[in-house]
């Protein structure tokens, strides 16, 4: 894409596409911020959209970025927005907004927002359509044995996969699930009735703990039985942690029923109507960043 310039008072400021190892530099900024992105998830978000992620250097020093996500039918999602703290109040990050918001002319653009920076994305053309809750917990050390439905994903269910997926999510992904499916040190399992995909669920590890999502599920029995499955390949007493829409009461109820612990909050918004899923089957959202 066509990158911006600006000169400023205090040096050269330029605006580009991301690296890969870039993109690491990105996640790493995240830790900082006490977002816990996963270990692994770089490679993901970047097969999902190579052009998605910007940069802005100073004085070709790397100061500020941001993730502009394109997926199939005109649906993107925006995320990773930060700027390095001795940089901030100074207009670095207001050009890379506009830089990557001018990528996505035509977009319905998704975001999960800090919940106090909500009247700032409306200026932006985004409407909220719900808040997001994120839960922490512990994993105990007295877990049932794994039920017989649940089957350990792998590319051979790719395909069905993401039939089901597509009812959760605003588009199809495939890049996206491929990817995710195959992280270092994740676990994928699926819930299958008469050979049949009622739901499936996904744990990796974060720069602290481990993160389940997505958790989809046709409804709270199917999404407990996978919440189950999932900790049970975790070590007993770690922390673990559920992003539940909070519209979705029965998801945040399996929370609470874990004992879980609402510690963040986001607001999810769109610059476009919501897009229309199942969202009684979303009992863990993927990620913040990409949606």
């Amino acid at each position: 894409m066509d990158t911006s310039l600006a000169t400023h008072d205090n040096g050269h400021y330029q605006i580009r596409v991301m690296t890969k190892a870039e993109l690491e530099l990105a996640v790493s900024w995240a830790a900082l911020e006490g977002w816990n992105p996963g270990l692994f998830d770089a490679e993901s978000f970047y097969q999902t959209d190579p052009t998605g992620f910007l940069m802005g250097f100073l004085n070709d020093q790397p100061i500020a970025c941001i993730s502009v996500v394109k997926y199939p039918e005109q649906f993107a999602f925006l995320g990773f927005y930060i700027v390095k703290p001795d940089y901030r109040g100074q207009g670095y990050g207001y050009q890379l907004w506009q830089a990557g918001m001018a990528s996505l002319v035509g977009y319905n653009v998704g975001l999960d927002g800090v919940v106090a920076q909500q009247d700032n994305y409306r200026q932006s053309g985004f409407q909220l359509a719900y808040r997001n809750i994120r839960f922490q917990g512990i994993v105990a050390d007295d877990l049932p044995h794994q039920s017989s439905a649940l089957v350990p994903l792998t590319d051979t269910h790719l395909l069905e996969l993401r039939r089901y997926d597509r009812d959760c999510f605003a588009v199809p992904r495939e890049a996206f699930l491929a990817a995710w499916l195959s992280q270092p040190q994740s676990w994928a399992l699926g819930h299958y009735e008469q050979g049949q995909l009622l739901g499936y669920g996904v744990v990796r590890p974060c720069q602290r703990g481990y993160k389940i999502g997505p958790l989809f599920a046709n409804n709270a029995e199917i999404a407990q039985t996978l919440l189950l499955g999932l900790l049970r390949h975790l070590p007993t007493a770690s922390e673990f942690f559920l992003d539940t829409p909070e519209i979705n009461t029965e998801a945040v109820a399996l929370a609470q029923r874990f004992g879980m612990q609402s510690v963040f909050e986001t607001a999810r918004m769109y610059t476009d109507k919501a897009p229309e899923i199942a969202i009684g089957k979303v009992f863990g959202v993927t990620s913040f960043e990409l949606g």
